[in-house]
């Protein structure tokens, strides 16, 4: 091979949002666009000569071509050694094993979540830092102002690499070294989680379903839980990652994983259900004739995390995004921690993850991880899940059950109004903020609203702040109202409406009846339908 440099003139979209760059495919080919972006990522890598890169991405359409384009600027770029997962992929959270557990200057990050992939359908790309989170804001506005300022890229002229055979080849001088995906990755569930307890759970007959929905936790799935913990054959479900997920939506949550929704409110059930997203980074849980919300999962597994071994000492404390339950505060408070609420997406845990300030952390939105890495970890959930069925020899619905009983229950949905003109999003956002101050007092729907802000973020470990984060309406009945724009979105505006109501002596109640004057309240306040023509949300959750 042989270094060129290549002219270019700057996109001026290469902006990244809260989980990295993500654009439809058609934008991702574009001449000179994937290169440009991440010339710009590895131009505000300092001391980057002869440090170790990981590179891999869900397996989506475009997922190889950018491996290996990727692969070639890092050559050119004075990398001395880049870690790939084998095929080009890496879960999220593995990526973040392996950055860390590597000693990497930090990682390309190749996916667009849980959102749906193929030649029409969305492509991302993510720096990770030396930490093996997301690049915080300052880095990603640093990526932004030199991808606007581009005018060249280098890059590794040569033949693709083979990127099944396990082992190391070079290009330009720097070692690129074709790993196991899953090995890191299962070495560190081995330490956090007792695996004998689980197999034994698994030998008296224990049935589950895990839905890989044709996204990249299918290898690591079957690996661990058939492999390695003697699951029944089968019981990983679309384990094979596909490059379009199979024509699916690879978002574990009622509506798209309704086939493993329904078997386990079916008449033959198995004891546990649990689905994971197009990288890896977000589950569901469903227990038999119950759909477990992940506010509700992240309490669960705060209450219980001390009988698994990596978490027997304890937590140091636990945060939560802004919109997700207070479910998880009430165990804090029980526990005697400290609970924190940050804005939505992931880096924000980081820096107390990184400070020791917490062990647990989750969003509503299906993310759950802890301090193994810097990413929240679908599969680790779902194993966290399964210590605590082992241990306490209980079903996750007595679990669940028995978690209500003693803290009482938030109710909780989330309504998500998807691809909406992005000027009528604005303009909704904008009137609930200039009201914010004449809303308290006012009723709607038997409610009265008792507090309204727009949540402002503080960080306790370095003093950032960041501002307009959702507005937050608080009613005297023990319930919220929550209103944001979602930043991981490709088309349009997408607008999250998370409506909450607490109760402590009645568990059993339908959601939908509980939550009826909420989502009345929700909509006649910021004036949903006038504003955005939408009568009802494209997704229920």
């Amino acid at each position: 091979m042989a270094l060129k440099t290549v002219p270019t003139q700057p996109f001026p979209d290469q902006k990244p949002g809260t989980s990295g760059l993500r654009k439809k495919v058609p934008v991702f080919r574009q001449p000179h666009y994937v290169e440009n972006f991440v010339q710009a990522i590895f131009d505000t890598i300092p001391d980057r000569d002869g440090e170790t890169l990981v590179i891999g991405g869900d397996g989506r359409f475009l997922n190889r071509e950018v491996v290996q384009t990727a692969i070639r600027i890092a050559a050119a770029a004075g990398f001395g050694r880049v870690l790939v997962g084998q095929g080009g992929l890496l879960s999220t959270p593995a990526a973040s094993c392996v950055i860390r557990k590597h000693g990497a200057v930090g990682g390309l990050v190749l996916s667009a979540s849980h959102n749906p992939g193929g030649p029409e359908g969305d492509f991302g790309i993510k720096f990770n830092t030396r930490n093996g989170g997301p690049a915080p804001e300052s880095i990603t506005a640093a990526i932004f102002e030199r991808a606007k300022a581009i005018t060249e890229y280098r890059i590794a002229d040569g033949p693709d690499l083979d990127l099944e055979r396990l082992g190391d080849a070079t290009v330009e001088g720097m070692t690129v070294t074709v790993i196991d995906p899953v090995a890191d990755y299962a070495a560190l569930m081995r330490e956090l989680v007792d695996f004998d307890a689980i197999r034994a759970l698994f030998a008296g007959g224990f049935r589950m379903r895990f839905d890989a929905m044709s996204a990249v936790t299918g290898p690591y799935a079957r690996a661990i839980l058939e492999g390695e913990l003697g699951a029944a054959p089968g019981t990983v479900v679309n384990a094979v990652p596909q490059e379009d997920f199979g024509g699916h939506h690879p978002d574990p949550n009622p509506v798209h994983a309704r086939e493993l929704f329904d078997l386990m409110h079916g008449p033959d059930a198995p004891d546990f259900g649990a689905a994971s997203d197009g990288d890896g980074d977000r589950n569901m849980i469903v227990a038999p004739g119950l759909f477990v919300t992940p506010s509700d999962s992240l309490a669960v597994l705060a209450a219980h995390a001390h009988r698994a071994p990596g978490y027997a000492g304890g937590l140091a404390g636990i945060a939560r995004s802004m919109p997700t339950s207070r479910a998880a505060d009430r165990v804090a408070e029980k526990l005697g921690i400290r609970a924190y609420e940050t804005p939505t997406g992931w880096k924000f845990f980081g820096n107390l993850l990184d400070a020791g300030l917490i062990t647990l952390c989750g969003e509503e939105s299906a993310g759950t991880g802890s301090n193994h890495v810097r990413e929240k970890d679908g599969l680790w959930a779902v194993l966290l899940w399964l210590n605590i069925l082992a241990t306490t020899g209980e079903r996750a619905d007595a679990i669940v059950r028995a978690h209500w009983a003693t803290f009482g229950r938030d109710y909780y949905t989330r309504h998500d109004y998807e691809e909406i003109e992005s000027a009528a999003a604005e303009r909704l956002m904008q009137g609930l903020r200039e009201k914010l101050a004449a809303l308290p007092g006012q009723s709607f729907a038997g409610l009265t609203i008792a507090s309204a802000d727009d949540f402002r973020y503080v960080d306790p470990v370095d003093g950032s702040v960041t501002d307009r984060q959702g507005v937050r309406i608080g009613f005297a009945e023990d319930a919220r109202v929550v209103y944001r724009l979602s930043g991981t979105g490709t088309a349009g505006a997408t607008l999250r409406v998370y409506i909450e109501r607490y109760d402590r002596d009645t568990h059993d109640a339908d959601p939908v009846q509980v939550l009826a004057p909420v989502v009345e309240a929700a909509r006649a306040i910021a004036r949903i339908a006038e504003i955005t023509g939408r009568d009802e949300p494209s997704v229920v959750t």
